[in-house]
């Protein structure tokens, strides 16, 4: 197979559009900051907390609609082993969002926060929230790792292009771009890409279904005809791992500071939370082409086609059905524009990996703990970069391992059992202290471990009920452990933490061993009607969180 070479103008030209809405974003973000009077990290990382509605939902969309949910769904749904029932990721985002928009939203817009991380620092202390912030760190950069193993397998199949140059040149536009304008860039870029896979995944769908190498989809759904069922189906013995897996892609989106800055990015958690809802119903109208080409490849007789037999399954790379069923089900110019929106999907993903993960070190380690007098122009360096050295840390992950999967669930694992247990403590229950925190925290970690992972050939200490081995003879937890961890964290914050509060409050030890000073925290935190926010009202461009945190003590 040689180069494709119209496959590769036409990339360069979507890259060049990319690169060139990165420009303009980032021209409109000077003018901006130039008519704002307050902090220019604003500006940057929340675009003037007044970014347009429609742009708010299509950065939103865009960023959870990934390299990693397009090819993820169409491997889901061809793979005979699992099919459409195991191809999670559109219906736990609808949760996703829906919870977002109803319980989340409020809390953290009307707090006027600057990042996800900041009632934690108000609520805990610098040290603890730092100690809080590093598991989000690293699920951002295995966001950008898994969002970059994606278009690099992609690339290669269809415009055989060499897996470390996609990589590479991918990565180099998406940081350009971010380092440009913030968020204004990131956003604007959001709207082109959606676009783009918008219009690109319909475009292929007609050609998948009318090729003359597959069978009808609607008698492969539940007959065995080249394979089984692509609907799949969920065994009575599978139905813990069902729920568990369901649930960690629900809620543990909720724990990713790339959700908060769009939210935080609107100009009242009203906004925020139409914001939501209107991307949840995006998110599935997205996910119904990628469902498609896992059926028609489902329905394949692969001996009809140029790629022959063995099955992509049989050979190994099922998780790359979706630019292998472009390639050959589809013509050559068709199947170029189905790469464009792997890669838009790819890069407008990337992009809020790398601004969110530079917003929680510059704003949560850098300004409110080694640099609280730094100007707003060392703040604009500190942010730039943050973005290249998570670029280059996710970058380099990708030639460490080539599997999305592993990269997909080992991050989002990490905010469902660590993050989203101290993120639903520290916003809705009051009398969540530090000791509670780093109990569950501690606790949350040891039982991941114990629990084993397979991707990453990690044995289990524990093994819950239903737990069997598989044909690698490596042992599967069906029990919904994750979930199970989840809640443990939750109610031992919860327990340590009313137990402590109850122990100082009663003088049963002196103030002085008070390690996190809760007493004095609990009267420091100030609650959002007390403000005087109202719904409605202009937010000023310098957040009064971060003028509280700055007065917050060392520890």
């Amino acid at each position: 197979m040689t180069l494709n070479i119209p496959g590769l103008v036409v990339m360069a030209v979507f890259y060049l559009l990319i690169l060139g809405t990165g420009i303009w974003a980032s021209m409109r973000s000077r003018k901006e900051e130039r008519k704002c009077t307050g902090d220019g990290m604003e500006i940057t990382l929340l675009a003037g907390r007044n970014i347009n509605f429609l742009v708010g939902v299509f950065t939103l969309t865009a960023t959870w609609v990934g390299g990693g949910f397009i090819l993820g769904i169409a491997e889901a749904v061809y793979n005979p082993t699992l099919g459409l029932v195991w191809a999670l990721m559109p219906v736990p985002y609808v949760l996703t969002f829906f919870l977002g928009g109803f319980f989340f939203a409020k809390p953290m817009r009307a707090n006027n926060y600057l990042t996800m991380m900041d009632p934690f620092q108000l609520k805990y202390g610098n040290v603890l929230s730092s100690l809080l912030l590093f598991p989000a760190l690293v699920g951002d950069v295995l966001w950008v790792a898994r969002t970059l193993v994606s278009l690099g397998g992609t690339m290669s199949v269809i415009l055989d292009l060499p897996y470390v140059y996609s990589i590479l040149i991918s990565s180099v536009v998406a940081i350009l771009y971010t380092l440009l304008g913030g968020l204004y860039s990131v956003a604007y870029t959001d709207v082109i890409q959606l676009i783009l896979i918008f219009v690109s995944l319909y475009i292929c769908v007609p050609f998948m279904l009318t090729n003359p190498s597959s069978v009808d989809i609607s008698l492969t759904a539940y007959n065995a005809t080249f394979q089984s069922p692509w609907v799949g189906k969920v065994e009575t013995s599978d139905a813990g791992k069902w729920i568990d897996e369901f649930l960690v892609l629900a809620l543990g989106g909720l724990a990713y500071q790339a959700f908060y800055q769009r939210i935080l990015s609107a100009s009242s958690y009203t906004q925020a939370q139409i914001t939501c809802f209107t991307s949840a119903f995006f998110c599935l109208v997205l996910g119904i082409p990628s469902v498609i080409v896992g059926a028609v490849a489902a329905s394949t007789n692969w001996n009809m086609t140029s790629y022959g037999l063995p099955t992509p399954y049989e050979r190994g790379e099922a998780g790359a059905i979706l630019p292998i069923a472009l390639q050959y089900l589809t013509p050559t110019y068709v199947s170029i524009i189905g790469i464009g929106a792997v890669a838009a999907a790819v890069m407008s993903s990337m992009d809020s990996a790398l601004l969110s993960s530079a917003s929680l070190f510059s704003s949560n380690m850098y300004k409110n703990i080694f640099r609280k007098q730094a100007s707003d122009r060392e703040m604009q360096w500190v942010i730039k970069i943050s973005v290249i050295v998570v670029g280059l840390a996710g970058t380099g992950l990708t030639f460490l391992d080539n599997s999305v999967l592993v990269f997909w669930m080992v991050g989002v694992d990490m905010s469902y059992t660590i993050m989203f247990p101290q993120l639903v403590c520290v916003l809705f229950f009051n009398r969540a202290n530090g000791y509670g925190a780093i109990t569950g925290f501690i606790l949350g970690i040891v039982l991941r471990f114990m629990s084993g992972e397979p991707l990453v050939n990690l044995k289990p200490v524990i093994k819950f009920p239903g737990g069997r081995y598989d044909d690698k003879n490596q042992f599967v937890q069906y029990f919904p452990y994750r979930t199970f961890i989840m809640v443990s964290s939750v109610l031992t914050i919860i327990i340590v933490s009313c137990l402590t509060g109850l122990i100082f409050s009663k003088g049963l030890v002196p103030d002085r061993y008070d390690l996190f000073k809760i007493k004095e925290r609990a009267k420091a935190l100030v609650r959002p009607e007390e403000k005087g926010y109202k719904e409605g009202e202009k937010v000023s461009n310098v957040s009064n969180v971060s003028k509280q945190l700055l007065e917050t003590t060392s520890c």
